[in-house]
């Protein structure tokens, strides 16, 4: 028996704007399983974001179901679904997302303050994820005394500091040059190879070849999906 991390049940998104509706997303049907590696693909405008926004817990559906390892996401308060993003989802971004007077050790450690857990225990794990994204070297420096492939690093370590079930990552070589994102996609593919769901939104081919699936969204809906177990 297959171990669903994200089941969507026809979720659909619509905006009002301007009082006319924009339809983000019509009646998506959607199962990504623990450990899979997948990458979201489509043109601008098609929902893609959407419905990264939807299983991050940072939007709701306008209808449908979204239970995230098997609990039902709408019946949650917003003080849950904090929890939720705090410790069960890792967002990667591409602009990092950094605090910029504070050194990469202590952007780590961000999400652990609200944990209960003690500054010792709290720069322990935060030391041990900047070790496995191969940056504890860097660990006292702040985002702009590093590169972008560090900084990105960096902002993967933070996303990792709570071991969480799923890394979302949306565009996440986006502002490296191509060399730093190869870098880059090699950690991704080794967290995948120890275990971590990804999910991945890239609007480039050769990034997107790296998830074991490919999912093409194109007007709201799941054009193609590419490589499903």
């Amino acid at each position: 028996m297959k171990d669903i991390l994200i089941d969507l049940r026809q979720i659909s998104k619509v905006y009002d704007t301007d009082k006319v509706p924009v339809h983000a997303l019509r009646n998506v049907d959607l199962q990504i399983n623990h450990n899979e590696y997948v990458s979201i693909m489509g043109p601008s405008g098609s929902g893609k974001s959407t419905l990264m926004n939807i299983i991050g817990c940072l939007d709701t559906p306008s209808e449908g179901s979204y239970l995230l390892e098997g609990a039902e996401v709408h019946t949650m308060d917003d003080n849950t679904l904090a929890r939720i993003r705090n410790k069960k989802i890792g967002f990667v971004f591409q602009t990092f997302n950094l605090l910029p007077r504070a050194s990469a050790l202590h952007n780590v450690e961000l999400p652990l303050i609200y944990s209960g857990l003690s500054s010792q225990e709290r720069k322990k794990r935060a030391e041990e994820a900047l070790d496995r994204v191969k940056l504890s070297h860097r660990k006292d420096h702040n985002p702009n005394e590093l590169s972008g492939g560090q900084r990105q690093r960096v902002a993967i370590a933070r996303a990792l500091v709570n071991d969480p079930s799923l890394l979302l990552a949306d565009e996440p070589t986006g502002n490296l040059d191509s060399e730093t994102g190869a870098d880059i996609m090699k950690l991704f593919d080794e967290l995948h190879n120890n275990g971590n769901t990804i999910l991945m939104v890239t609007h480039e081919e050769h990034i997107a070849a790296h998830a074991k699936r490919t999912i093409h969204i194109l007007d709201g809906q799941i054009a193609q999906d590419k490589g499903v177990e």
